[in-house]
């Protein structure tokens, strides 16, 4: 798996994310900022079709290499700005895994899907989305989880822990 620069997004991350967008074989997915593609080929077992958008020529040309790497044929990769792109897709669902213009985002997903999660390690991103949801009466849940990995000490192990990421789900209210 090849990673443009940035923090991956772990598998233990988009395992829960994928879960709390409750993925249909028929949906369409959105997978915006893809960074490496990880999230996309995740959700590419799933439904029926996804797209890959982001805006960094390294994270397209990551995104194409891992695509291929794994054979996934059901995902599209689209380069540009999200705000611009998600105007014209049908979408069922989307993880937004990049802040870049995080309000356009979120306003076009807001009209547009019923399930949708923000991906954040930094707490003004966390800040931003959770009041554009909550504004709009689209927030759901806030979940912050933290990550530890086993590394040798000593003849023993001990955990060390990754960064804290927080999961803002969104949508429509049932």
């Amino acid at each position: 798996m090849r990673y443009p620069r940035g923090t991956p997004t772990q598998p233990e991350i988009i395992a829960v994310a994928l879960s709390k967008l409750d993925l249909k074989p028929g949906d369409v997915f959105a997978d915006i900022g893809c960074g490496s593609g990880s999230v996309s080929i995740s959700a590419g077992g799933l439904v029926q079709h996804v797209y890959a958008i982001d805006n960094r020529n390294e994270a397209i040309s990551a995104t194409e290499d891992n695509v291929k790497e794994f054979g996934i044929t059901n995902i599209k990769i689209l380069k540009g700005e999200a705000s611009e792109l998600l105007a014209d897709l049908y979408i069922d669902c989307a993880f937004v895994g990049g802040s870049g213009n995080i309000d356009s985002v979120l306003e076009i997903l807001m009209r547009k899907t019923r399930r949708f999660v923000v991906s954040a390690v930094r707490v003004e991103t966390v800040a931003e989305a959770l009041g554009i949801m909550k504004q709009n009466n689209k927030f759901k849940e806030l979940i912050q989880i933290q990550i530890s990995r086993g590394h040798e000490l000593a003849g023993g192990t001990m955990l060390k822990p990754e960064n804290p990421v927080f999961l803002i789900v969104g949508g429509k209210q049932c």
